[in-house]
């Protein structure tokens, strides 16, 4: 007989089945020197009116990624329990410990909560809030959305993503969510990059069926406008889409989403020599094969030339990196190519 699944330590200050809005925290426990019998309050909100449909967006899963936690701060205090139909649950500060230190990892543990799940309820702080979003959030929701963008090391043109799911009817029921999610640009990624593989959160929601998405909204460890613009139309637009808000709530995206897809390692650039970072391109550029993409330089041994990099793909450039000091191994760029969408 299969040992019972063990149970999440952390506990909801929110019933998750009561109609109306509720604020409060995911109480995880944490004992430290200051605190010893203290909690780490992790907020959030539900709001919720009968029966229909449940939508989870969360944010600040990684803590310096903040487009996204202002969309749903924002959302948190406007949504209106009587307009709505089924259930809205708002994790605002996923990874609570970075997300109030602006950091992409914790300061607890250091670790980076999108790369753990399904997580362990008996391990470090990262690793039990990753287990109680799978296994207490997700099974409660229809639809999950994990708002990301370029943190402190890079810069997106706002977009939304999804990974292909195998089961072609629930791949329907993703693109038709991205559409209503209304980002100027869409990837579909299928994992061959390592850039989380299995053990996101999204990842934790596809193994259950969910209808899973995410985004990279700007970054540069600023709320980048437009990104903001395009998340907040883009989370109403998807709960009207799913019946939650009313058809009244619409707002017309300025044009239909423009689906591209990330075909391997070839489409990201990464720093050959530790140096100082100078871009050749920008974000939106369309590039060859062969374009030069940077220039390394060596400032420590100026007699030094730099080394300079091209692309080894063609496609649009989606993401840079922002700090200038970088070193072997960092990601400069990745690209991205138009997908033909049945």
């Amino acid at each position: 007989m299969a040992d019972a699944p063990r149970k999440s330590r952390l506990v909801s200050e929110v019933d998750f089945n009561k109609d109306g809005k509720q604020t409060g925290f995911i109480r995880l426990f944490h004992s430290t020197h200051d605190s010893a019998y203290g909690f780490l309050p992790i907020p959030i909100v539900v709001v919720k009116n009968g029966e229909g449909p449940t939508a989870l967006f969360t944010s600040g899963n990684h803590g310096d990624e903040y487009e996204g936690q202002v969309a749903l701060t924002n959302l948190a205090k406007s949504l209106d329990p009587a307009r709505i139909k089924g259930r809205v649950i708002l994790l605002t500060m996923a990874n609570y410990p970075a997300a109030l230190a602006g950091r992409r990892v914790s300061p607890i543990d250091d670790l980076n909560l999108n790369r753990i799940f399904p997580g362990d309820p008996d391990g470090t702080v990262t690793r039990q809030i990753a287990h109680y979003i799978d296994s207490e959030l997700i099974p409660l929701a229809d639809f999950v959305m994990d708002l990301h963008s370029g943190g402190s090391s890079l810069n997106y043109v706002p977009c939304a993503l999804a990974t292909q799911s195998n089961d072609p009817a629930l791949f329907q029921k993703q693109l038709a969510a991205l559409r209503a999610f209304g980002a100027p640009f869409t990837y579909i990624q299928g994992g061959a990059q390592g850039q989380g593989g299995n053990q996101t959160l999204g990842s934790g929601a596809e193994r259950r069926g969910k209808i899973a998405l995410g985004s990279e909204l700007g970054g540069c460890g600023t709320v980048n406008p437009a990104g903001l613009a395009i998340a907040e139309r883009g989370v109403r637009n998807v709960l009207v889409h799913l019946g939650i808000l009313p058809q009244s709530d619409w707002v017309e995206p300025p044009s239909p989403t423009r689906f591209l897809d990330v075909r391997g390692q070839d489409y990201y650039v990464y720093a050959p020599e530790n140096g100082v970072f100078e871009p050749l391109v920008a974000l939106g550029d369309t590039v060859a094969i062969g374009t030069p993409a940077a220039r390394i330089h060596f400032t420590e041994t100026p007699w030094l030339p730099p080394v300079e990099i091209t692309f080894k793909a063609a496609g649009i450039v989606m993401c840079q990196r922002i700090p200038a000091r970088t070193k072997r191994g960092d990601c400069l760029f990745h690209l991205a190519s138009d997908l033909k969408i049945a």
